[in-house]
């Protein structure tokens, strides 16, 4: 009598297991870093890492926001003020600044940010859409907005960082690794 509970009990453990360890799998973790005093983010899994600001080797005829190049052990890496690109102007830089190597598909391109904050972790449910205004293509590198502890952080949509949306040549921010 009590091998029939103990098989049941056993079944019980397998299923509540497996529905927990499924929960985190829909989690996406994000870097958040801060650009004056808002708050973005980006896919962890996109990041390859984070460095200190360095020189940089500007290159002509860049749009504004790509401000130069950078060797990183061998390749070359583009570099976007995300300030700039946001339309907030340029980037000053100092040696407290970070560059966050991201991939985007087959390229890796730096992002410039103040400072780099935390490392969150949400779910599809928590990502909130980017309401659309006239100028949507202010918001179109945004993949969506997240509430964390009372701030808002603005999801960058990679892929969509470097789409030509303001009539100059984006292959020139594509650079051949």
């Amino acid at each position: 009598m009590n091998l029939p509970a103990t098989e049941h009990n056993a079944v019980d453990h397998r299923v509540e297991p497996t529905s927990r360890s499924t929960a985190p799998a829909t989690a996406t973790e994000f870097i958040s870093f801060a650009i004056g005093d808002e708050q973005y983010g980006v896919d962890i899994m996109a990041v390859r890492e984070i460095k200190g600001w360095s020189d940089i080797t500007h290159l002509p005829k860049q749009p504004d926001y790509v401000r130069g190049v950078l060797n990183l052990r061998g390749a070359i890496v583009p570099i976007v003020d995300l300030r700039c690109r946001f339309g907030q102007g340029l980037t000053e830089t100092s040696p407290l600044h970070i560059v966050i190597i991201v991939q985007i598909g087959d390229r890796q391109v730096g992002l410039i940010g103040d400072r780099v904050l935390d490392i969150v972790a949400v779910t599809a449910a928590q990502i909130q859409p980017v309401p659309r205004t006239g100028h949507a293509d202010s918001t179109s590198f945004l993949a969506g907005l997240v509430s964390n502890e009372d701030v808002m952080i603005a999801l960058i949509d990679l892929p969509n960082l470097l789409a030509d949306h303001d009539g100059n040549d984006s292959r020139t921010v594509m650079l051949d690794a």
